[in-house]
């Protein structure tokens, strides 16, 4: 295939703000797209339903495919810097129609978690005044578009804005982790703690688990508070070093997120126990929100302040969610994989405007939308996100694998980092996937039942099978012709992101 050089009409390759974050700033991101404060809400009373003692070894295990893919991630930034992340990598390697439904898995899990976000921080809101809402309430709904429509706003406004919010953001997260893990332990050594017990090493033995079925639900719950950290990657090229930056900083961002769920774990532990009545761990009637029920018991009078940062952990991470999908579908509109307009960037904040813009409305048109159906159905989605997590990231992993294929014996570096871990991070959430559909499968799962089956497995399912009909759809017009021929991204087509800033690009075959 003859390569043509040509120029793109803007020098910095995609027109994105290049050199804008430092590790610090993409690590913050990354671990704000987490949501730490809400995800141990709404998970760790669920994991200890599930295992009892063994929530803090549970979270660790969980640990290991995030970091075995975040290895996978980092190897293909360094060789492949693209803001398309699965989708640029999973075409290179594996060709148009699996990096189309890489980049369709990104796009459906930020729309879902997008209205769960949104619906938390409005309903937590409203608590703040006494106001115990019901989800689909009108003062809730109307709220949580605001929330998405502010930080669509912010997303769209620039990122260097965006990362100045997540700083005081992140902080104030962090610093009610902290007093909370302070407070607890400060209460168990008083004997002031509702329950307290002493830890022990046998909450981290991996061998103690007691039932297959909690341990896998468990480690499929921990998955899911691990999400989000690949956001560093989609903003690889606006880093100041977009090759070695953002895969840094996942590896941090996974290793402080470990740090931070079993410490807090093992404290909530000690604090208030295993038991099933009062505010004990094992009590079912917490396990929606376990911070909830302790709060004025840890806190007193400045309970309130847990529940102010479960709403910024997920206004903060609202805004976070929007950048990968509308960086990857700005990468797809890049490459023929989408209609021209979503390769649009703004002039002067230099980020992917009308991607941006579209994620936010169809984010809002899918809360309302639900929300206005059934919100039974919203909450299925919801628990339904872990399938297409698991599902890109696994794609991800694979293709590492195959893009590397041919140098995997050239060194030690290679076979462990570009192959067997990636490899294994693959192949332990494919297995996650699989178990996870069967397990939705049954009519007890969710809140829903649909065709006979649970919904939630219908719509988890069903919204990645929505992605194949509209690839075909896609397929069908003019502009996706060199695309699905493989001719406007493949394995040998040129990195569209400069090495320094105001370097001339080229492209493969005459241009995209």
């Amino acid at each position: 295939m003859a390569t043509t050089p040509i120029h793109l009409q803007r020098p910095e390759g995609k027109g994105l703000a290049t050199g804008t974050l430092g590790l610090w700033g993409s690590t913050v991101i990354g671990l704000a797209s987490t949501a730490p404060v809400y995800s141990l809400v709404a998970t760790l009373g669920w994991v200890v339903l599930a295992v009892g003692a063994q929530a803090p070894i549970a979270f660790i295990i969980a640990f290991i495919p995030m970091l075995l893919i975040a290895f996978a991630y980092r190897e293909l930034n360094n060789a492949v810097p693209d803001c398309g992340t699965t989708f640029t990598w999973g075409t290179k390697a594996f060709g148009p129609w699996v990096g189309w439904m890489g980049g369709w898995g990104v796009a459906v899990a930020g729309m879902v978690v997008l209205a769960n976000l949104a619906q938390i921080a409005s309903v937590y809101f409203w608590s703040l005044f006494g106001m115990d809402l019901e989800n689909n309430d009108l003062r809730v709904v109307a709220l949580a578009v605001a929330f998405i429509a502010a930080m669509t706003w912010v997303s769209w406004r620039g990122v260097e804005i965006g990362e100045r919010i997540q700083n005081v953001l992140l902080a104030i997260q962090y610093l009610a982790l902290g007093i909370f893990v302070v407070a607890a332990l400060w209460q168990f050594a008083a004997g002031t703690a509702p329950n307290p017990t002493p830890f022990d090493w046998e909450w981290l033995n991996p061998f103690a688990f007691t039932e297959w079925s909690g341990f896998i639900e468990a480690i499929l719950l921990a998955l899911f508070i691990y999400w989000g950290w690949d956001t560093c990657l989609a903003l690889n090229e606006e880093t100041k070093d977009p090759k070695r930056i953002p895969g840094r900083a996942a590896l941090l961002t996974t290793v402080i997120l470990l740090v931070t769920y079993v410490s807090v774990t093992i404290a909530a532990m000690m604090y208030a126990g295993l038991g099933d009545d009062s505010t004990g761990l094992g009590n079912e009637a917490n396990a929606d929100d376990f911070f909830l029920a302790i709060k004025d018991g840890l806190l007193g009078p400045f309970g309130w302040a847990l529940v102010v940062a479960v709403i910024l952990s997920a206004i903060s991470s609202t805004q976070t969610t929007i950048l990968p999908t509308a960086r990857g579908t700005l990468a797809m509109g890049v490459y023929r994989a989408l209609p021209e307009r979503f390769k649009k960037v703004h002039p002067e904040y230099r980020t992917p405007s009308f991607s941006t813009l579209v994620m936010g409305v169809v984010a809002i048109a899918y809360y309302v939308g639900m929300t206005l159906i059934s919100d039974n159905i919203l909450q299925d989605s919801i628990l339904s996100l872990g399938l297409a997590i698991a599902f890109y990231y696994a794609i991800t992993g694979f293709a590492c694998v195959w893009y590397f294929r041919d140098e995997l014996f050239r060194s030690a570096h290679a076979f462990f980092f570009k192959g067997l871990f990636p490899l294994l991070g693959a192949l332990m959430l494919t297995y996650a996937f699989i178990q996870s559909a069967i397990d939705m499968w049954d009519v007890d799962y969710g809140y829903t039942v649909l065709f006979g089956i649970g919904g939630t497995f219908v719509v988890g399912v069903g919204s990645l099978a929505v992605g194949i009909v509209l690839m075909f759809i896609w397929y069908l017009f003019p502009r996706s012709k060199r695309f699905f021929r493989g001719e406007s991204l493949n394995r040998d087509t040129e990195v569209m992101v400069p090495d320094e800033p105001g370097e001339f690009i080229r492209s493969i075959d005459g241009g995209i």
